[in-house]
């Protein structure tokens, strides 16, 4: 990283963008570089569809899933282990890191992010972790619901294609047999959900810095990112 003076840091930075775009791996290297707490929101609605599919809710039963998210237990907490997670993820205190990431997953989680209670519940809980500041807070909303009066609003693109192949290369990594094809459909089919809901639809709040990450690295995106907050 190149070194740089900040003399004007944001209390709290919104990133956004759709599934795989880099979000998580992004807020990390950001937050870790300014000392800052990174809170991956989609994390919750993660825990959320995991915990459903664990107790074999019907996803489509907005009732149950909300009288879920109302009750649930969710704690992030500092990786315990070099297994390539980046936090920890305690479900009603069980570790559940590796699960929320299933295809299984994959496949339920944008359509329980649907549900307004599940939504409401979530977003409080956010909320009332970005009121303690110095935080760099992930999701597809946060710019726009959760955290409208954020200091700094980034909004990560990339298309299916590019996300796709991310996605393909860490499941292969960790020993996941998967087709690309699949994955590019999840990804697609995400995208659709998360885009077209009518209750906070994915989309970059009119005053988020807009930045593609097709042609870009991770390092570039981060630099880019530390740039603009240096440039305050």
């Amino acid at each position: 990283m190149c070194e740089r003076e900040f003399q004007n840091l944001p209390d709290t930075i919104s990133i956004d963008g759709p599934a795989a775009s880099g979000k998580s791996t992004i807020g990390n290297l950001i937050a870790n570089t300014l000392g800052y707490i990174c809170l991956d929101t989609g994390i919750m609605y993660r825990a959320v569809t995991s915990q459903a599919l664990k107790e074999g809710l019907d996803i489509s039963d907005e009732e149950s899933i909300s009288q879920l998210a109302e009750r649930i237990d969710i704690d992030i907490l500092p990786s315990s282990s070099d297994d390539g997670r980046q936090f920890d993820v305690i479900i009603c205190g069980a570790d559940h890191s590796w699960e929320i990431r299933s295809n299984d997953v994959n496949q339920n989680v944008s359509e329980v992010s649907v549900y307004p209670r599940v939504r409401s519940a979530m977003t409080e809980l956010q909320r009332s972790i970005a009121k303690k500041g110095k935080i760099v807070m992930i999701g597809r909303d946060i710019g726009t619901v959760v955290l409208p009066q954020a200091d700094l609003k980034i909004y990560l693109e990339a298309s299916a294609e590019v996300r796709a192949q991310r996605r393909y290369i860490e499941d292969l990594a960790r020993g996941k047999k998967i087709c690309f094809d699949d994955v590019l459909n999840s990804i697609k089919h995400r995208d659709e959900l998360d885009s077209g809901r009518a209750l906070a639809p994915l989309k970059p709040a009119d005053d988020a810095v807009i930045v593609d990450s097709d042609r870009m690295t991770v390092y570039e995106v981060v630099e880019h990112v530390l740039d603009l907050i240096a440039r305050r």
